[in-house]
C-alpha cells in the first residue's frame, strides 16, 4: 500500500504528471499569484514546493520502473514521455518562478531572516542566471542518450560457466583461486563490451557536441564552468580538483604500489594482470557473504550491522522493506549498478541494486542505506528544494556507513578470518579507489575543456591520466585495446558529467567521522545524524563542520588519514 503524502494541500493527490495540460495550470497559478509580504512569499514557497515534491516523485518512479526493466516498452515509453513531452516544458515555467521570487522585494527579508533561504535564493540566482530556453531540447536529447547507453550497458550478458550472465555477475569469477577461470572470466567480459565499443564512442561524442552547446549558450566557456554553476559549487574550483589530484598521487600511490607488491609476491607472480587484482592473494576461496537467491538474508544480515550502530538507524533501515522500496537482485534487463532515490512526494527513499553474492554488495547496501537516512533524517524539512544536501556531503552520508559497518561484517561470516578478510577488502578498496578517481575526474577536466577533440586524443588524454594514477606493477601488455576504452564503462562519464569528485570529498569527510568514531563512536554518530538533519539548508562547510569534521581535502588533511588505513591494514594483515 502507498505511504500517505507529507505535502501541503496545493496538489491533488491524484494528480497526473504525465500531461503537462494538467501541470500547466498549478504552475500558472504560482506565476499569477501576488507575493506582498514575506509570509506571502514562504506560503508561495511550500506551494511550489508541494508541486514540485509530486512531479519529481513521478519522474522518479518513472526512472526507478526503467531501471528494474530496461527491456519494457511500455515502461519505456512512459519515462521517455515524461523526459520529453512533460520535464521540457516544466523548466521554463520553474525558471520563470524562481525569477518571480529572486525579483520579488521580499526575498531580501526571507534572507535575512533565515539562514535556509540564503541558501536557497544563492542557488536559484545561479540557475536563473544560466537557464536558457534553447538550451531544454538540448538537455531533452541529452537525457535521450544517457537512456540509450544504460540500454546499451543493460543488455550486456555473456554466456559463462554454463549460462547466460550479466557482467555483474561475471565479476564474480574474478575472486576465483583458479587463475585460468579469472582470465577467462575477464576476457569475456571485455569481449562483450568490445562488441559496443563503436557505438558507445559514437554516443558519447554526440553527448559532448550537445554538452558543449548547452554551456555557450550559457555564456560560458565550456561545458566545466557551465558544470561548477549548475552543480551549486560555490566553495570550490577547478583547480582545487587538480590539486586534490596531485595530491592522491603523492599520499595514496606509494600505498597503492606497496599494496600492489604485497599482492604479487603473495600470489608468487612478477607482474600483476588485470584479472589478479580481486582474487584473494593467498588463494583462500572468495568471500560468499549471502547466497544471492536469498535476499530476504541478505537484508537481515545488513540490518543486524545497522542495529549494533544506533536502533535509530535500523528502524530507518526496516522501513524500507516495509515500504517495498528494495529491489536488489540482478537479473538480466537490470540497469547495471546502485543507486538510491528519494521519492519526494512521500519522502521516502527507494535502493536499486544488483546483488551478486559478493562482498561489494554488502558494502553496496551499506552505502545506500547511508543515502537513505539521509532522506529520512532530513524529510521534516518543509520545503523539497532544501532537503538535498551538496552532493560532496551527501556521499559523506553513504561512505561513512561502509566505513562504520566493516567493524560488524561478523553479521555475514561465522568466522572471524573472513570478517577480518572483508574489512581489509574493503579498506583497500577505499585505498584504491581514490586513484581511480582522480582519473576520472582529471580526464573529464580534459574532455570539456577540450571540445573539438578527436577520439585518438581522447584515447591519448585517457592513457596519460590513467598512467598517473595506475600501478606499474598492473601489466596491460596485448590488452591495450580493453585499456584504452576503459572510461567506457564508468557510467557517470556518459551520464553524470563531473560528478564523481564528489565521491572522493565526500570519502575524505567519510574518513573523519571514521576516526572520531574510534575516539567516540557514540558522539560521532550523534554528530553525523545532526549534520543529516540539516539537508540542504546550510553551506557544504557548515554541513561538514556540524558532523565534527573539516571541508578540506589537502595533501596536509589526507596524509594523515592515509596514514591511519595503513596502520589499520596492518593489524589486518592477510
Amino acid at each position: 500500500m502507498a505511504s500517505p503524502r507529507l505535502e501541503g494541500n496545493f496538489v491533488s493527490p491524484e494528480l497526473d504528471c504525465s500531461d503537462f495540460a494538467n501541470l500547466e495550470p498549478l504552475y500558472q497559478a504560482l506565476l499569477d499569484r501576488p507575493i506582498e509580504s514575506p509570509e506571502d512569499a514562504e506560503q508561495w514557497l511550500i506551494d511550489l514546493s508541494d508541486l514540485q515534491a509530486v512531479v519529481s516523485e513521478y519522474g522518479a518512479r518513472r526512472n526507478i520502473d526503467l531501471a528494474c526493466h530496461t527491456e519494457d516498452k511500455a515502461i519505456e515509453a512512459a519515462y521517455m514521455n515524461f523526459i520529453e513531452n512533460v520535464r521540457p516544458k516544466i523548466a521554463p515555467m520553474v525558471f520563470k518562478l524562481q525569477k518571480k521570487l529572486i525579483e520579488s522585494p521580499h526575498a531580501a527579508a526571507l534572507e535575512a531572516t533565515d539562514p535556509r533561504y540564503a541558501v536557497l535564493l544563492r542557488e536559484w540566482r545561479t540557475d536563473v542566471e544560466i537557464y536558457r530556453d534553447e538550451n531544454v531540447p538540448l538537455q531533452t536529447e541529452v537525457t535521450r542518450l544517457t537512456t540509450e547507453y544504460n540500454k546499451l550497458r543493460g543488455a550486456m550478458t555473456v554466456e559463462f560457466d554454463g549460462r547466460e550472465q550479466t557482467l555483474q555477475q561475471l565479476a564474480r569469477y574474478l575472486e576465483e583461486p583458479d587463475r585460468s577461470v579469472r582470465e577467462s572470466a575477464w576476457q569475456a567480459g571485455e569481449q562483450r563490451q568490445a562488441q559496443d565499443r563503436e557505438r558507445q564512442d559514437e554516443i558519447f561524442d554526440k553527448l559532448l557536441d550537445l554538452r558543449h552547446r548547452i554551456a555557450t549558450n550559457a555564456g560560458l566557456p565550456d561545458f566545466r564552468a557551465y558544470t561548477w554553476k549548475a552543480y551549486g559549487r560555490f566553495d570550490y574550483e577547478p583547480a582545487d580538483c587538480v590539486r586534490f589530484a596531485d595530491a592522491i598521487e603523492q599520499t595514496f600511490m606509494p600505498l597503492v604500489e606497496r599494496l600492489d607488491e604485497e599482492r604479487a609476491e603473495r600470489l608468487g607472480l612478477d607482474r600483476l594482470r588485470p584479472w589478479d587484482l580481486a582474487v584473494d592473494p593467498r588463494g583462500r576461496p572468495p568471500l560468499r557473504p549471502f547466497d544471492p537467491a536469498d535476499i530476504n538474508r541478505f537484508v537481515a544480515n545488513t540490518k543486524a550491522i545497522f542495529e549494533r550502530l544506533s536502533p535509530q538507524l535500523a528502524e530507518d533501515f526496516a522501513s524500507l522493506s516495509d515500504n517495498g522500496n528494495l529491489d536488489l537482485e540482478s537479473r538480466k534487463a537490470k540497469r547495471p549498478g546502485g543507486f538510491q532515490s528519494t521519492l519526494n512526494a512521500v519522502r521516502q527513499p527507494f535502493i536499486f541494486m544488483n546483488a551478486a553474492g559478493v562482498q561489494r554488495d554488502v558494502d553496496t547496501l551499506l552505502h545506500e542505506g547511508g543515502h537513505a537516512f539521509h532522506t529520512l533524517a532530513a524529510r521534516e524539512e518543509p520545503l523539497t528544494f532544501l532537503r538535498h544536501a551538496p552532493i560532496e556531503f551527501c556521499e559523506v552520508a553513504s561512505m561513512t556507513m561502509e566505513l562504520l559497518g566493516c567493524d560488524h561484517y561478523d553479521t555475514f561470516y561465522d568466522d572471524p578470518e573472513e570478517a577480518a578478510r572483508a574489512k581489509r577488502r574493503q579498506l583497500e578498496g577505499i585505498i584504491r579507489f581514490f586513484p581511480w578517481m582522480a582519473t576520472v575526474d582529471q580526464f573529464q577536466h580534459w574532455l570539456y575543456t577540450h571540445p573539438d577533440h578527436t577520439r585518438a586524443q581522447r584515447t591519448e588524454a585517457w592513457l596519460e591520466i590513467s598512467g598517473r594514477f595506475t600501478s606499474p606493477l598492473v601489466d596491460f601488455s596485448s590488452l591495450e585495446e580493453a585499456q584504452r576504452s576503459r572510461w567506457q564503462r564508468q557510467l557517470h562519464i556518459f551520464c553524470y558529467p563531473f560528478y564523481y569528485v564528489e565521491y572522493g570529498i565526500a570519502q575524505i569527510g567519510a574518513l573523519q567521522v571514521w576516526r572520531n568514531a574510534r575516539q567516540d563512536c557514540k558522539q560521532a554518530l550523534a554528530d553525523y545524524r545532526k549534520a543529516l538533519s540539516l539537508g540542504g539548508t546550510r553551506p557544504l562547510p557548515e554541513l561538514f563542520a556540524a558532523a565534527g569534521i573539516d571541508f578540506d581535502f589537502s595533501a596536509e588533511t589526507i596524509a594523515p588519514l592515509v596514514d591511519q588505513l595503513g596502520k589499520e591494514l596492518e593489524k589486518l594483515q592477510e
